[in-house]
């Protein structure tokens, strides 16, 4: 079985749409795989971590849940580097919804994440 992290906008299951940032994501979609790379599972668990509000880093959290990849369209370098040392691929998300992620992820199309982003994380517009 393979298990994978995707940072969610909303509690759709393979619906789900796919956040643009890792750490300020409201959710994560956290989805099982079996040998064919078929889903088999998705469960939704909500960020709750200091960027929402409440405390910690999400990618302790996560790493909780014993991933085997995180896939993200953007994700900051402590980040990156704490999956990176727990073993965790991380990889770049192609699609807007778990299901197009998943499906590009079982093609092979997917790329690591290089780097992770630099710009302060206190949006300011």
């Amino acid at each position: 079985m393979t298990k994978i992290i995707i940072p969610v906008e909303n509690q759709n299951g393979p619906d789900s749409t796919v956040a643009q940032h890792f750490g300020r994501a409201p959710n994560y979609a956290i989805i099982e795989l079996n040998q064919n790379k078929d889903i088999i599972n998705v469960k939704t668990q909500a960020n709750t971590n200091e960027h929402m509000g409440g405390t910690g880093h999400p990618h302790d959290t996560l790493l909780t849940e014993k991933p085997d990849y995180m896939i993200v369209c953007a994700m900051g370098p402590g980040g990156l580097q704490s999956f990176k040392n727990a073993g965790v691929t991380v990889l770049k998300a192609e699609g807007t919804t778990v299901k197009e992620v998943i499906a590009n992820f079982k093609l092979g199309k997917l790329q690591d994440l290089v780097g992770g982003c630099e710009h302060a994380h206190e949006h300011h517009h």
